[in-house]
């Protein structure tokens, strides 16, 4: 991507170097959302076992401690920074003109970068979870060691790649939002697990529809994007997809358990929204199974 003398944003409380042991109740089981690469590294793939040991971490008595690091970071860790900030501010002016074409008003959420471990409005958590969103305090949460992770564990590499996963996540603010979150879950808390999880699977389809749809408009404004990175993007969308990341993790797939959604269908929404950037077209919550 072309970011040269691009501004950053100034939502961001950059955290990094602090380490936190607090723990706090979180909002139900859909207030903390995991995005793309979940966790497998510690749970064998299964996405429901991760949300379900965050909640019940998150339900002990409160406890803070908090530390400084003393280390520096280091130009590459800067360089990753700057570039996180960059790209949250382009998604601040993609989503404001979109919620313009809608006579709304978008609200940006805030960037907390962190090391190791943080404390939001949903709890606590750790950078074993992967990037994710807290609706409680309208804030996604990255270490961004976690670019160093895909790149390594998953061969996912890129500067659109790791936009992606930031686009993402703005996605399920812009869902917040929209009210389409908070009628997920409300879905989510009715059901079966099963259930709920194919209702996770739309979730996460549309927030990748909407990282897409957030790449198309820009290029649409600032013709920022070189060649490779639409292909470095889709490579990232298969990698992260339930079916590849269960294979990869214990060798079989279990369809039930998919609460994000297979390499195929990542793959087509996030190309979908990046192909038309037209927002009416997002609409994962009416599709059949076999549609999505």
């Amino acid at each position: 991507m072309k970011l040269d003398g691009r501004r950053e944003s100034s939502n961001v409380d950059d955290r990094r170097g602090f380490s936190s042991g607090k723990k706090a109740g979180f909002g139900g089981i859909g207030a903390i959302i995991i995005a793309g690469l979940i966790a497998w590294f510690t749970s064998g793939g299964d996405m429901g076992r991760v949300m379900q040991a965050v909640t019940e971490t998150a339900q002990q008595p409160a406890q803070t401690e908090q530390v400084q690091s003393q280390r520096e970071f280091t130009p590459e860790e800067q360089a990753l920074a700057k570039f996180s900030k960059q790209i949250l501010a382009s998604t601040e002016d993609v989503w404001t003109k979109e919620f313009e074409k809608m006579g709304l008003n978008y609200l940006p959420p805030k960037m907390v970068l962190f090391t190791s471990a943080v404390n939001t409005g949903c709890g606590n958590a750790t950078s074993a979870v992967g990037p994710f969103y807290c609706s409680a305090d309208q804030s996604l949460y990255i270490d961004l060691t976690f670019f160093s992770q895909m790149r390594q564990q998953l061969g996912a590499d890129g500067d659109f790649a790791y936009a992606y996963v930031i686009a993402h996540e703005v996605g399920h603010h812009v869902q917040h939002l929209l009210g389409t979150l908070n009628d997920a879950h409300a879905q989510m808390a009715k059901v079966d697990k099963a259930t709920a999880n194919k209702i996770s699977v739309r979730i996460e389809l549309q927030a990748d529809f909407y990282a897409g749809l957030w790449g198309h408009q820009e290029q649409a404004m600032f013709n920022s994007l070189e060649p490779s990175d639409l292909q470095e993007a889709l490579d990232c969308a298969h990698v992260i997809g339930d079916n590849y990341l269960q294979k990869k993790a214990q060798g079989y797939e279990v369809p039930e358990s998919f609460t994000h959604g297979t390499s195929e269908q990542r793959y087509r929404w996030f190309k979908l929204g990046f192909d038309t950037g037209n927002i009416k077209l997002s609409d994962t919550f009416s599709k059949s199974d076999a549609e999505l």
